[in-house]
């Protein structure tokens, strides 16, 4: 029996400019729409989406054409309806016509951003407008599309809407934990710690500590001692959701920031969630303080499946403009630009001789997309967050 306060032993079990009058007397969509389907497109999920327009019949025909593609749609009139709508329920993507009267979709990008930092904005533009959308992608919105525009283009946007929400969530498929500890035990000779409410195999180079998630200072206790004195090391911490419940976000978010800091150059820390019980804003602040400052600066200049498809054209050689838009299937050239200039800004990209080209961090950051489901340590520091099996 493990005294209170002693370091566990191996294998026991522990503790989105034409006036508001053109943009009216304008088609609403291009006449190819194509009619409502019955189905979500192939390989489309559907999203919770938040439908803001003034203009009454274009909102509810877009509603209705959303619907139609599977997708769960609300409408909203202007931004203090959306707000309201956004106060009583979750949304995946809002869908916001960028020039209304009284307030902006670009005021309500600023509310959405600050209070809702999961949730995705669209924004709908006229031609004239697409600088100012472009701004707005700087401010943060998701991505816009240009009226009049055929359904397939908002199709498009929420299926890499889809993709991002997934990205974020750290993909859907769980990770096998007890596998990933034994292959850092075999391949990289790390000694780890598994803090977790379930009870393990044992296995020779992993330790159990039998957690008490209402009790973080005694996981950092246990942390402590077993990775201070160790030159290679690597933690596991599951159910991230369970520490948040009962505890302020801040508190746990600065709790897992501390343990990062104690394994930094020693070796990977992974921290599980049930994607259920916690919410995609506690998610983000979590994965923030688990995986190093740049890696977090990287991922977020990967936040746009875009650009993780112009990151992976260029790894396979150079590219003029014109053939990473034909690579990603674009045809709006100011979209295209934000996108590279981002990559470029990250350190991803070289612009040189009129071609793209990918810079060793590009390399190894497309090494890691192409290998995030095995929790691939070729660029980051091997930190993650991730689903838990359940």
């Amino acid at each position: 029996m493990t005294r209170p306060g002693s370091v566990p032993l191996e294998g026991q079990l522990l503790e989105r400019p034409a006036s508001p009058d053109e943009q009216r007397s304008a088609p609403r969509f291009a006449p190819a729409v194509a009619p409502t389907l019955k189905t979500p497109s192939p390989g489309a999920a559907p999203v919770q989406v938040l439908v803001v327009d003034d203009d009454a019949m274009f909102r509810e025909e877009l509603a209705e054409l959303l619907k139609g593609e599977g997708h769960r749609v609300h409408t909203a009139p202007s931004v203090q309806k959306a707000v309201e709508e956004l106060e009583q329920q979750d949304f995946d993507v809002v869908l916001t016509d960028l020039k209304m009267p009284r307030h902006s979709g670009l005021e309500l990008l600023t509310q959405v951003r600050q209070r809702w930092p999961r949730t995705l904005v669209v924004m709908i533009t006229g031609f004239a407008t697409v600088e100012t959308a472009v701004a707005a992608m700087k401010a943060g919105a998701f991505d816009y599309v240009r009226k009049p525009f055929q359904i397939e283009q908002v199709r498009k946007v929420l299926e890499l809407a889809g993709q991002e929400l997934q990205f974020q969530a750290g993909g859907q498929d769980a990770p096998d934990i007890d596998s990933l500890a034994r292959t850092w035990v075999r391949k990289k000779g790390l000694d780890v710690l598994m803090v977790t409410q379930r009870t393990p195999h044992p296995h020779p180079g992993i330790t159990v500590f039998a957690a008490d998630l209402a009790n973080p200072s005694r996981i950092r206790e246990v942390v402590d001692s077993f990775v201070l004195p160790r030159e290679k090391a690597a933690v596991i911490l599951e159910r991230a959701d369970q520490l948040i419940q009962g505890h302020r976000r801040q508190d746990i978010v600065d709790f897992l920031s501390d343990l990062r800091g104690k394994l930094e150059k020693k070796g990977p820390f992974v921290v599980t969630f049930d994607p259920k019980q916690i919410t995609v804003g506690d998610l983000k602040e979590v994965r923030a303080a688990v995986v190093a400052p740049n890696t977090h600066a990287t991922l977020e200049a990967l936040a746009n499946p875009l650009r993780r498809s112009v990151l992976r054209r260029v790894a396979q050689g150079p590219c003029s403009f014109t053939q990473a838009m034909q690579a990603v299937g674009l045809d709006d050239s100011p979209k295209l630009s934000f996108h590279l200039r981002r990559l470029v800004e990250e350190g991803l990209l070289t612009h040189q001789d009129e071609e793209y080209r990918i810079t060793p961090k590009g390399s190894e950051t497309a090494k890691l997309l192409a290998e995030i489901d095995e929790l691939s340590t070729a660029f980051t520091d091997g930190n993650a967050v991730v689903p838990a099996r359940l």
